[in-house]
């Protein structure tokens, strides 16, 4: 059992934007495939527990601070450790370093586990497998328990969810939520901002044909604030709730 787990990535053509640095869904599925890697090392990947316990893992939250965005061909490393189980949530944490092995990112994610049949939630306290013992800090201290707008909510566009979007549990992907955040943005605000942190905090699932009403609340712009905000268009459920930091 390797505590803490570490990986390599040399980034791709595929996996970056028109400044040719890697987008911020990519990390988030680099941050999404290290941590199920890592789950499965320690004992408990979804397999296991969706067998034994009839459970699945699902992201609730997601931090991300970046100092530096990778480039493309760049070659960067990430390392992962969980810590220990609380009630309901499982915590997670992350470093992105350079070639040098200086820092350029921190990411904290929160997981919960669902019954996969009625999908509601159940104890941390269902998993009888050890979870390692981490002696390490959260990098990670600029988390909000709840995120929420400071000015009237403006609707950006609305987008179906389809095929391309879903994952193995057949809802949308974590990583997607970012794609359809970064689309709220013109090119022309891309091209004049960049993104320096994230935190998304994921509400409810997202699941095939579903409408999703894109909302965003700039009035916190003055001081690099956007809150973007999605809502099921036919439940009027919220989905996610983000907030980013621009410069």
């Amino acid at each position: 059992m390797e505590a803490i787990f570490k990986k390599k990535y040399t980034v791709q053509a595929s996996e970056t934007d028109f400044r040719r640095q890697l987008k911020l869904s990519s990390l988030f599925i680099y941050l999404q495939d290290m941590a199920t890697e890592h789950a499965y090392n320690i004992g408990v990947g979804r397999d296991v527990l969706q067998k034994k316990y009839g459970i699945i893992w699902v992201l609730n939250r997601a931090v991300v601070e970046i100092i530096k965005h990778p480039k493309f061909k760049e070659e960067i490393a990430i390392e992962t450790w969980p810590e220990q189980p609380d009630k309901v949530q499982f915590n997670r944490n992350f470093l992105v370093y350079d070639k040098e092995g200086n820092v350029i990112a921190k990411a904290f994610s929160q997981w919960v586990v669902i019954d996969y049949n009625t999908r509601r939630l159940r104890r941390s306290s269902i998993i009888e497998e050890e979870f390692p013992n981490v002696n390490r800090e959260r990098p990670v201290t600029g988390i909000s328990n709840k995120i929420k707008p400071i000015g009237e909510l403006n609707l950006s566009y609305k987008k179906i969810v389809g095929y391309s979007d879903i994952d193995i549990n057949e809802h949308l992907n974590n990583a997607k939520y970012i794609d359809y955040i970064m689309d709220c943005f013109s090119l022309k605000l891309h091209k004049k901002y960049n993104i320096s942190s994230i935190q998304i905090d994921y509400l409810h699932e997202a699941l095939p044909g579903e409408i999703i009403q894109l909302y965003t609340d700039t009035a916190g712009v003055k001081d690099n604030l956007v809150y973007i905000e999605g809502i099921n268009e036919n439940t009027k459920v919220t989905t996610f709730k983000a907030q980013i930091t621009i410069e």
